[in-house]
């Protein structure tokens, strides 16, 4: 049986490292099933190491890439959500721009929907890694069934975003990308959920994710904690969660923003684990 074709959804901006970038693009051409089609969407200006690494591989495989341009940086939801509108196919796979895919993850993700016609969104666990992929620190295990996936989002995001491989029609039907900062994908996944989504998740490490100190440190201060309450907001507000999730959430994440870094490494790669 012929596989369906499907697009890969990216987005960059100005602060990307270079080599972080090539290492990702790398790992796209090194599926054991390749995408049809690359979709990047240029969030923004970047830089020209940035810009030289798009050429490279648009002179390379220029029936692969295509790229989108925002003239100002949108952030990751708006990207994100003008991106999968130049998705030609309807399944899309994410990833980001700094992490590495296994070499059989689309494979297996394809597997799933060809199993089952239902599905609409299949995600699974990451490898988070210090330095290079060997590295592995922590595993970040998600919940596998459909009913675990919609009680487990009621308090945590029950996808790891950069591992989700989804129907183009589902993700648009329930309104698409929102502008959420740190809550794009979570307010995403609440509502396809609620849109009547088919979800599933594989208990397998199919993406290697970048982490360290600078990643915990972003995630860490009053500021961030404000993004996240207003992100969460606006998950209350769609009626998914009760005003106990929202604020027991709140709770446990002004902890953990407040601790001293190396403790909250701790609790991120440990405890949250």
């Amino acid at each position: 049986m012929k596989r369906a074709g499907f697009s890969v959804l990216m987005s960059l901006y100005i602060k990307e490292k270079a080599k972080y970038f090539v290492q990702c693009m790398k790992s796209m051409f090194r599926q054991t099933v390749l995408p049809s089609e690359i979709v990047i969407v240029r969030d923004g200006p970047i830089t020209e190491e940035l810009e030289a690494v798009i050429e490279h591989y648009r002179t390379k495989y220029p029936d692969m890439i295509k790229i989108v341009r925002l003239p100002q940086n949108q952030g990751l939801g708006p990207a994100l959500a003008e991106g999968i509108r130049h998705c030609s196919w309807e399944l899309v796979a994410r990833m980001d721009t700094d992490d590495i895919s296994r070499r059989d993850r689309f494979e297996k993700q394809l597997a799933e929907f060809e199993k089952d016609a239902e599905l609409d969104i299949c995600g699974s666990y990451i490898s988070e890694f210090a330095g290079s992929a060997e590295n592995v620190v922590s595993v970040r295990r998600v919940p596998l069934t459909h009913e675990r996936i919609v009680k487990y989002q009621k308090q945590r995001s029950a996808f790891n975003h950069v591992t989700v491989m989804y129907k183009k029609s589902a993700v648009l039907r329930a309104g698409n990308y929102q502008n959420a900062p740190l809550m794009e994908d979570a307010l995403l996944w609440v509502r396809m959920i609620q849109s009547g989504a088919k979800c599933r998740n594989i208990g397998d490490c199919l993406v290697y994710v970048r982490t360290g100190y600078a990643m915990i440190e972003r995630r860490g201060g009053y500021a961030y904690f404000q993004k996240y309450r207003a992100g969460r907001r606006k998950i209350l507000e769609t009626g998914y969660i009760s005003s106990w999730d929202y604020y027991i959430t709140l709770w446990i994440q002004w902890i953990v923003a407040m601790l001293p870094k190396r403790l909250r490494m701790v609790v991120f790669t440990r405890l949250l684990r």
